[in-house]
């Protein structure tokens, strides 16, 4: 017996062969667990997959406020910040934030706060655009976290675990659905642009963990080329790149077909020469915001020097998800502190300056996305990684960070609009009522777009893994 290219088998490449065609069969039963069938489309990892059942959001945006925005001044209102301010918190547990030598009493909001739209919701005055579109969001006011520090806090609400190494989830999305546009990154991710850097745990937080890395976010950088080597070399046509991916391919599913028949991150390698070659051409127009007309420019601030950049960024992740994208992701705010919604000196500088860049595009794209009938199949997601305390940090006029309460909300995408599910204490210091940890949160919002959380797992080490690891529960009241 000989190889098809006219070499004979060695005894380890029959026992390889045997043994791969085993791993297959495994392989198409795992496949088949999660829902997904063994089909030829199994060769592309972003090729669309059904749902675990009918769903309504198709793709998510998810408007990230690093930092950690204070709950008791944006959408969580408590009056009675203002009967005990100054007054010490009885009970309070030093070790609640992080700087627990600066522990100070009760701190008023310095915002002033109203109610809007028919639902009644109480909204701070640093959101006046926003708080027209409160009868399209669902507010999650019970949130709460198992750290009080950034790193481990944004790793637990990006992926589900505290600590590094994990599939984030517009990771698991993706590798469960695939992604609509065969031409363009199924996730997507912009970061701050002002020169504040790239939040704490950097790519960790839009990583892929041990699922392949073709479900990885694709970064599009704030400065310069959003993608890198994007364009081919000057001396190569069209022609000659194409032989070379066409070679290049061939090599590498020989190569699997030969030795790692069921090694999946090989096949991802594959499709991601082929998904940026598409690319070149796809990726510059679905960014290029010029071929916007002025009036949705302005409409989202971009000729507004205030809010400009994030402006961009959330014209940009409506381009994206209308082209099919399945996933986009963008921080407000970067590293830490002061470059971040991170209001630890001074609450009123902090919030009201992140509030005024981000209030005027995101109201634009709610606004945006339902004039184009996208919101019905677009969630949006607002919130950070942890709350804020009712108390003043000593040493100046903000507060520190809070695990035990935060805000979130959900709006389109099968949201229910208008509502508000958890509440705090008086004094939004902790949630009492209804409470949702993240792994809640996840199960959410994969529910939201048709999928099961229990049932999209990925073996490793001989475990079925999960964003939501062991834990987790739809919050069907937010579910419209």
């Amino acid at each position: 017996m000989h190889w098809s290219l006219n070499r004979p088998w060695t005894r380890r490449q029959l026992l390889a062969q045997a043994g791969g065609g085993l791993g297959l069969v495994a392989l198409a039963s795992i496949f088949a667990d999660q829902g997904h069938a063994a089909t030829s489309d199994s060769l592309n990892p972003l090729a669309p997959k059904p749902p675990h059942f009918p769903a309504q959001a198709k793709s998510v945006i998810w408007l990230f406020m690093n930092g950690g925005p204070s709950q008791v001044d944006t959408w969580d209102y408590k009056p009675e910040l203002a009967k005990r301010d100054g007054k010490e918190l009885e009970g309070f547990d030093k070790n609640t934030g992080f700087f627990t030598g600066q522990v100070g009493p009760v701190m008023k909001s310095p915002f002033k706060f109203a109610q809007h739209g028919e639902s009644g919701h109480w909204v701070s005055d640093i959101f006046p655009h926003l708080a027209k579109h409160v009868d399209d969001m669902a507010f999650i006011h019970s949130c709460h976290t198992d750290s009080n520090n950034h790193s481990p806090a944004l790793f637990m609400i990006n992926t589900g675990m505290t600590r590094m190494g994990f599939p984030c989830v517009g990771s698991w999305v993706t590798y469960g659905l695939g992604t609509e546009s065969q031409d363009l990154p199924a996730f997507c991710v912009m970061s701050d642009p002002l020169g504040r850097g790239l939040p704490k745990g950097y790519t960790q937080n839009w990583g892929a963990g041990f699922i392949p890395s073709i479900y990885q976010g694709t970064w599009l950088k704030p400065q310069g080329e959003a993608i890198e080597n994007l364009k081919p070399p000057a001396e190569m046509n069209d022609d000659q790149q194409r032989a070379q991916l066409d070679l290049l391919a061939q090599l590498n599913k020989h190569r699997q077909e030969l030795t790692h028949p069921e090694e999946l991150e090989l096949s991802a390698r594959i499709e991601s020469f082929e998904l940026a070659y598409r690319m070149q051409v796809a990726a510059p127009e679905a960014i290029d915001i010029t071929r916007e007309t002025a009036a949705t420019q302005a409409m989202y601030g971009i000729d507004d020097k205030k809010c400009a950049h994030f402006a961009k960024q959330c014209l940009t992740a409506r381009r994206l998800v209308e082209r099919g994208v399945r996933f986009v992701q963008i921080y407000s705010g970067g590293m830490e502190n002061e470059r971040s919604w991170d209001g630890h000196q001074d609450i009123v500088k902090n919030h009201s300056g992140f509030a005024g860049e981000t209030d005027q595009p995101i109201a634009a794209l709610l606004t945006d996305l339902k004039q184009r009938g996208l919101l019905e199949s677009t969630l949006v997601i607002w919130g950070g990684e942890f709350g804020r305390l009712p108390i003043v940090q000593k040493g100046g006029t903000g507060r520190d960070h809070n695990p035990h309460a935060f805000t979130y909300w959900l709006a389109g995408g099968g949201a229910k609009p208008g509502m508000s599910h958890g509440l705090t204490d008086e004094l939004g210091y902790k949630a009492v009522q209804n409470k949702v940890s993240v792994n809640d949160l996840h199960a959410t919002i994969l529910h939201l777009l048709g999928l099961d959380h229990k049932k999209l797992t990925f073996r490793l080490n001989g475990r079925d893994f999960r964003l939501t690891d062991v834990a987790g529960r739809v919050v069907q009241e937010v579910i419209a």
